[in-house]
């Protein structure tokens, strides 16, 4: 028997097909108009809301943007590359500069939404900090808008018996941040895990990162470690899933 594999993909699936393949091959570039539901529909004898899936299909992969009224547009936005290794190196760091101008590469980064508060530790953070749980902790919460799109929502915990009455208790850390900050403090973390799942986004999470629908986050949470062993931060980082690349380079 011969395959109909093709013949069976829905036709809202190869029309997403051929203008994702135009977008690759540089037909339509960033910023450039794709065909409307009107040309779709006209191009591939297909219904509106046939026309409709296809543009979504492009959408929720994150390489077009719907523009109220204008239609829809190859996405502008060019990806972080977030080096996982080399942005948590002492010589980042230590030298004052912010984990995250790693990834940006002089682009415009700004951090907004700032919150810095003492908590209760729950079950969980507690486990990773190995303190008793309803120990008190403190909690860095911030938004990271890279050329005014939301890319990242991460919270930080800090055991408020290393970092109480210093500046990581402050929104701003000072140059080098949290690490940075811990080094002087005699708890410099020498050794960081991190754990990293994908999965769609909280209603809540939607709206902090501008999420188009369908687009599903990254989640990233990184352990950081003294010299002894014990562990002094535990970050849960939100990603864009569309905004990110992540990268790990290492030897064999």
């Amino acid at each position: 028997m011969t395959s109909q594999g093709g013949s069976r993909q829905p036709k809202y699936q190869r029309i997403a097909d051929a203008l994702r393949a135009a977008i690759q091959s540089g037909e339509y570039g960033p910023g450039d108009r794709l065909p409307g539901e009107n040309d779709l529909m006209t191009t591939y004898d297909v219904a509106r809301m046939t026309a409709r899936q296809a543009l979504g299909v492009l959408q929720n992969e994150g390489l077009a943007e719907a523009r109220k009224g204008a239609g829809v547009f190859v996405r502008a936005f060019k990806p972080l590359r977030r080096r996982g290794i080399q942005r948590l190196a002492q010589e980042q760091w230590g030298s004052g500069r912010s984990v995250w101008s790693a990834d940006t590469e002089e682009r415009e980064l700004v951090v907004d939404q700032i919150e810095v508060r003492e908590d209760a530790a729950d079950d969980r953070i507690a486990d990773a900090l190995g303190i008793p749980a309803g120990a008190r902790v403190w909690a860095r919460s911030r938004r990271f808008v890279l050329e005014g799109k939301p890319v990242l929502f991460a919270t930080s915990h800090l055991p408020s018996d290393v970092v109480a009455d210093s500046a990581i208790t402050q929104a701003d850390t000072g140059p080098g941040g949290t690490y940075a900050r811990l080094a002087e403090l005699g708890h410099k973390p020498v050794h960081f895990r991190e754990e990293i799942r994908s999965r769609m986004p909280s209603a809540d999470e939607a709206e902090q990162l501008s999420l188009s629908m369908g687009t599903p986050v990254i989640q990233i949470i990184r352990t950081a470690f003294t010299e002894d062993g014990r562990p002094v931060e535990v970050n849960e980082m939100t990603l864009d899933s569309a905004s990110y690349v992540l990268e790990y380079d290492f030897d064999a």
